[in-house]
């Protein structure tokens, strides 16, 4: 088959292209091309790459002209001047949508969020949720993957907790600490890759690691996998509201973002209802063990000066 990404040089779309190419797809990858973290993915055998906004439904039209199916992961999770949730999510999937239609395309899959539902007060869960809804209204085959926390090479989670550790050993727990089950990206595109194959027609899963624990329990089971010591404390959720907010204005990639806190306030565990889990042969069964974290952690280095610069970066 011929594919179609969108995010393609983001964390999943990343990953599903790899998945995808060594599967003996063609590949055409959709980004702005802004995100130069691994610029290898634009090599891909069978690929081809193409630097598009995910709101310009005539280049994306273009680009999806003889592909079987789309992914689309494209997304953000804090808004920079004109990209914003109601941009990308909203205007940018109904985008797709109608592009996917002129060119002839049957097949869609998006990646949403677990915790997505309209009328909740955030504008990244509700902006989801319309997405969502724009995708079961477009006539076309789709499936709908609510995830909870993704995590492995090349994610924010792993990433960004491992560096805060060799930073600074302190960690203030998220209010009440609240459970999340951690999904390995691996399992995340064997769901997407069934998708995509149309074996899981017009359903919407909720795909969530095997093991649930408190957000605490995964910053200590990092900070063991990489032979650091840290000293978890309490604090209030306006307290994180508060380092969000500046985090957001200082640093190319915030090390929490404020839709992240309202996630992590409300806890990423139990799916919505209308969600399904995905057949037992393709439920993600990856523990979030100490092995399983080493293979997805970055090289290792504390925060500096070059992650504290404000930045434009919008989707990949």
């Amino acid at each position: 088959m011929k594919i179609a990404i969108t995010g393609a040089t983001g964390f999943v779309g990343r990953h599903l292209a790899r998945t995808l190419s060594y599967n003996g797809h063609q590949l055409a990858l959709i980004a702005r091309g802004v995100d130069g973290r691994d610029r290898t993915v634009r090599r891909i055998h069978g690929a081809e790459f193409h630097a598009a906004s995910i709101t310009d439904e005539d280049a994306l039209a273009q680009v999806l002209a003889g592909c079987d199916a789309v992914a689309h992961c494209a997304g953000i999770n804090r808004e920079i001047g004109d990209q914003t949730y109601a941009r990308i999510h909203v205007q940018g999937t109904q985008a797709v949508v109608n592009a996917a239609r002129r060119a002839g395309v049957k097949r869609i899959a998006l990646l949403s969020f677990l915790r997505a539902r309209p009328d909740c007060g955030s504008g990244y869960h509700e902006s989801k949720w319309q997405a969502e809804e724009i995708v079961r209204a477009s006539g076309l085959d789709y499936t709908i993957l609510k995830a909870g926390v993704i995590y492995g090479r090349g994610d924010h989670l792993l990433d960004h907790l491992a560096r805060s550790i060799m930073t600074v050993r302190l960690f203030a727990q998220v209010g009440r600490d609240e459970a999340v089950r951690p999904v390995a990206v691996e399992d995340v595109v064997r769901v997407l890759e069934a998708a995509l194959d149309g074996r899981l027609s017009r359903r919407t899963l909720a795909v969530l690691g095997p093991e649930s624990l408190p957000f605490s329990g995964v910053v200590r089971r990092v900070a063991s996998a990489i032979g650091r010591r840290v000293y978890v404390f309490p604090a209030p959720v306006w307290f994180h509201r508060i380092l969000a907010w500046g985090f957001e204005r200082t640093m190319k990639i915030p090390l929490i973002a404020l839709a992240q806190v309202r996630m992590l306030a409300e806890g990423i565990t139990e799916p919505l209802p209308g969600c399904e889990l995905p057949p037992d042969d393709l439920a993600p069964r990856r523990q979030f063990t100490l092995d399983q974290i080493r293979g997805g952690l970055p090289d290792l280095r504390a925060f500096g000066w070059d992650d504290i610069q404000c930045s434009s970066r919008g989707p990949a």
